[in-house]
């Protein structure tokens, strides 16, 4: 069985992105981490203040660790990146923080951020990946999958979010959210794409597309077969 790592920007990212389908392969014996790189909550404010923040940062971490227990997440690493302020920290640092968690877990596979979000913590996640997993000898990383994650990927424009790769949740979708509600801060009122109801109706009309009940999808990256 494989291991696997999700690389999420904020919390509930990652359970937006690929809950369904790491609860999916978790329950099949996959070993599953997750590494969330920012604070996800001082971008709210007018300016970032992290000790005036510090409950509210300390109650998400709580969340995103009963959220990832939920879809069977080994472990969750955290990292306290400024929230939408990636671009004002050093590059170099991101990702080192992806490979130090890369180098503990050894994984197969990497589930992370598409290129062209209008988040541009997504977008540079997703370029610290590739850079932090760039295909050199001894490289255990063979696969990287990029996610979409509502209220984002779509939101931008042109939309170029183009899946190739479709996973059944359908056994595994109550599981995704279950653990969606956990980050009781993170969600919206529908008709928000980002709420219960938005991204069940999402996960049906992918999987109406593919002949399932319920799907999740990803455009691959990179995978060495």
């Amino acid at each position: 069985m494989s291991r696997i790592l999700i690389v999420a920007a904020h919390p509930d990212d990652e359970i937006l992105g690929c809950g369904g389908t790491i609860s999916k392969l978790a329950s099949n014996g996959h070993e599953a981490f997750t590494l969330i790189l920012g604070e996800g909550i001082t971008s709210r404010d007018e300016k970032r203040n992290t000790k005036l923040k510090a409950p509210a940062i300390k109650e998400l971490k709580r969340q995103a660790v009963q959220a990832n227990k939920l879809i069977g997440v080994k472990e969750v690493f955290m990292n306290d990146f400024p929230d939408n302020r990636f671009d004002t920290v050093s590059f170099l640092d991101i990702v080192k923080a992806i490979e130090k968690a890369k180098k503990k877990i050894r994984p197969e596979k990497i589930f992370t951020h598409y290129e062209s979000d209008l988040n541009i913590d997504h977008q540079i996640t997703q370029k610290a990946v590739i850079t932090a997993a760039r295909p050199l000898p001894k490289e255990s990383v063979k696969e990287i999958l990029s996610f979409e994650i509502l209220s984002s990927t779509e939101w931008n424009n042109p939309q170029t979010f183009v899946p190739d790769t479709f996973f059944d949740i359908t056994s595994t979708i109550e599981d995704k959210l279950a653990a969606l509600s956990e980050y009781k801060s993170e969600l919206r009122k529908f008709p928000h794409p980002r709420s219960l109801k938005g991204v069940r109706l999402n996960a049906e009309n992918w999987g109406m597309k593919t002949g399932v009940r319920f799907a999740e999808v990803f455009k691959i990256v990179r995978s060495l077969r």
